[in-house]
């Protein structure tokens, strides 16, 4: 097994929403031990995790892949850093609950470069002024206030979260604009909750470029478990957790038993192997 890490930078904003593949995955190249699988809500999760698959399959990723279809690498990119932008004021919000006034002060200039120079964030004069994007939410705060995680869980419309990470989802729509303009609008046919839906589109349709890291992946529910509690701890400890952090997420070191683990896997190549080929699209001639 490798440790995964998922790329800081598309996530934060994000990083709950049950959309898989939606966050660009980066297979570190040590080998480490047997990720922890301490799960008590496993059979609950499992069945949200179908149910968020299933409903990507049939209504979210087609979605995604038809914006993808219509628009260019630039557009996407300008539409992204309009909605990275827009969202700052959560990690500013954030910076200030934890304590870090120089953090604060870092993502509130980007803000204001991208609005001003930038043209409402469609650009991103920030990065070239050294003022990266560096997403945070109140689940890393209430981290590093020293609130424990609880158990993992998934929820349905969610995704991965915890009884810890859950409560970002209700703080941080006070500091989150898109939020604010829903609540000061009420249009008809709900449509003022329409930049947020095309928000989690463009999230999903950066994701459909991962999906081929899932491939061979004997167990998705595990994998993204483990993605997710991995991607989680890089950003409480901003991207540097300590070693004995590491080992205590990855659970104990001398009980990998390597064999189960080839046996595993050797078992889902069979099983792939003896599915019926896909049938593969006719050329159309025009």
């Amino acid at each position: 097994m490798r440790l995964i890490v998922l790329r800081k930078g598309l996530g934060a904003g994000l990083s709950g929403w049950f959309v898989p593949g939606l966050l660009l995955l980066a297979l570190g190249g040590c080998t480490v031990a047997k990720p922890r699988t301490d799960d008590p809500w496993e059979g609950f999760n499992r069945k949200m995790y179908a149910f968020n698959d299933a409903a990507d399959k049939a209504v979210i990723r087609p979605v995604a892949s038809g914006y993808r279809k219509v628009t260019s690498p630039n557009v996407r990119r300008v539409v992204s850093n309009f909605y990275d932008n827009i969202k700052m004021p959560i990690t500013i919000a954030n910076n200030v609950l934890q304590g870090d006034p120089r953090r604060a002060a870092k993502s509130t200039g980007r803000f204001l470069v991208n609005t001003t120079l930038g043209f409402a964030g469609l650009f991103d004069p920030a990065s070239e002024l050294n003022l990266p994007l560096d997403e945070t939410d109140f689940g890393v705060t209430l981290a590093k206030w020293g609130l424990p995680e609880g158990p993992y869980m998934v929820l349905p419309f969610v995704g991965s979260t915890t009884v810890r990470d859950v409560w970002r989802l209700p703080v941080d729509q006070y500091f989150d604009p898109l939020q604010w303009y829903v609540n000061e609008h009420d249009f008809r046919y709900n449509a003022e909750y329409l930049p947020n839906i095309f928000y989690l589109v463009t999230l999903r349709a950066r994701g459909i470029e991962a999906e081929s890291l899932l491939e061979g992946v004997y167990d998705p529910y595990v994998f993204y478990r483990d993605a997710y509690r991995q991607r989680r701890l890089y950003e409480i400890y901003d991207g540097t957790p300590p070693a004995d952090v590491i080992e205590q997420m990855q659970g104990a070191t001398d009980d990998v038993d390597v064999d189960k683990l080839l046996e595993e896997q050797h078992q889902y190549e069979k099983q792939q192997k003896q599915q019926p080929p896909k049938e593969q699209p006719q050329p159309q001639h025009g």
